[in-house]
């Protein structure tokens, strides 16, 4: 048994800390979690010291295989697999040490990140916990279709969720517009229309699967929510002109709980966001206000991989990027803990320190719900019980 001592918890849920915590963890997983005492005899017991340990982080939107280069799009197609699955492990373990122990792979090439999600699954300190989509759904040609998961017409689009299910993935993913990094695609399009969009997710729950839609466009995300997708991607609201936050769109997600997986934050230093991004910022933020307001279920990803500011390990970004824009450092918080465990369905043993929990931990110097910016401070990451930072 390994007894964790600590100045502070958050638990991933409570709305306040608990003070000089002492967690037991066994066989991988939490088995108690007590406010002070003493650890019980024969106990390995680990003082972190003047730290706040949280719910290992859980990052709903990431891609492995992309490598936040200048060229991403054409170093992918450059690389064969197994310099591609070895770039995905350097994303992984980069993650891993930024304290996010749950990835949620939104698009690989050849469904290269479920070997990496076997890898991981038996060496925790190979990396995150994996879920995988496998290759995107996109239109021929359309957004990420370099990743080789095109798809159309209604058949089409059922076959293209069978093979998914068929290869074990987590999640399935589907471009319902396209996106910029793919020249000649329109981020402000729909790709499909609702009897494909409708297809899909009626295969995807028949398979038990979750089936998540990219989308910052408002007319995608009114699509998506139309169809009964699960969540969405990035869900920013985003026309040509600014942003148009509907409200009937977002009381319907609320309504009927799908999910916004938002991709907010950047790393510093970088050059200012173009003007178009810089005009829309206040509706942004205006939009994330109805959503919290309504009620949306929101959790934070990163989209890592996708740009040169959007690095592997980047993920306390886009935590605190977060109350930047109006959140609470506890909403925050539980956006990366035990929300974002919620949205990728591993609720039941992820995002919350408390017995029966899987011991994915992270300790950071300072208190985040006073200061956000404690993410950024990693400490220890411990991953399934084995300390790994």
């Amino acid at each position: 048994m390994l007894a964790l001592r600590a100045r502070t918890l958050f638990d991933g849920a409570g709305p306040e800390l608990v003070e000089r915590p002492l967690v037991l963890v066994e066989g991988g997983r939490v088995v108690d979690v007590r406010a002070g005492g003493r650890a019980p005899a024969g106990a390995e017991l680990t003082d972190l010291g003047p730290v706040t340990l949280l719910p290992g982080f859980v990052d709903t939107h990431v891609h492995l295989a992309l490598d936040a280069s200048d060229d991403v799009v054409g170093r992918l197609r450059r690389a064969d697999d197994e310099e591609l699955l070895a770039r995905m492990r350097a994303a992984g373990r980069a993650a891993l040490a930024a304290g996010v122990t749950t990835v949620r792979d939104l698009g690989d090439r050849g469904y290269l990140a479920l070997r990496l999600r076997d890898e991981t699954a038996k060496d925790p300190t190979a990396g995150p916990r994996v879920l995988a989509s496998g290759p995107p759904v996109t239109t021929p040609g359309g957004h990420c279709w370099f990743l080789g998961g095109e798809a159309a017409g209604v058949e089409g689009m059922r076959a293209a969720v069978r093979e998914r299910a068929e290869r074990g993935v987590d999640v399935v993913k589907v471009m319902v517009t396209g996106g910029d990094p793919t020249p000649g695609s329109d981020p402000y399009r729909a790709q499909y229309g609702h009897a494909e969009l409708r297809a899909a997710v009626r295969e995807a729950h028949r398979h038990e699967l979750p089936i998540t839609a990219h989308a910052h466009a408002a007319s995608g995300i009114a699509d998506a929510v139309a169809a009964g997708f699960d969540s969405v991607e990035h869900c920013f609201f985003v026309t040509e002109d600014g942003v148009d936050h509907d409200r009937r769109v977002i009381d319907e997600m609320a309504r009927v709980g799908v999910a916004a997986s938002l991709t907010l934050g950047s790393l510093p230093g970088g050059p200012p966001p173009p003007e178009p991004v810089a005009r829309r910022l206040p509706g942004l933020a205006a939009g994330l206000e109805e959503m919290r307001q309504a009620g949306v279920i929101m959790a934070c990803g990163s989209d890592s991989g996708i740009f040169p500011a959007k690095a592997h390990g980047g993920y306390p970004h886009s935590v605190t990027a977060m109350v930047d824009l109006g959140f609470t450092p506890l909403e925050a918080l539980r956006a990366a803990t035990s929300t974002a465990a919620r949205v990728c369905g591993v609720a039941c043993h992820k995002g919350c320190v408390a017995p029966g929990y899987d011991a994915d931990l992270v300790a950071v110097a300072g208190d985040p719900l006073a200061d956000i910016a404690a993410v950024h401070a990693v400490t220890a990451v411990f991953r399934g019980g084995v300390r790994v930072v």
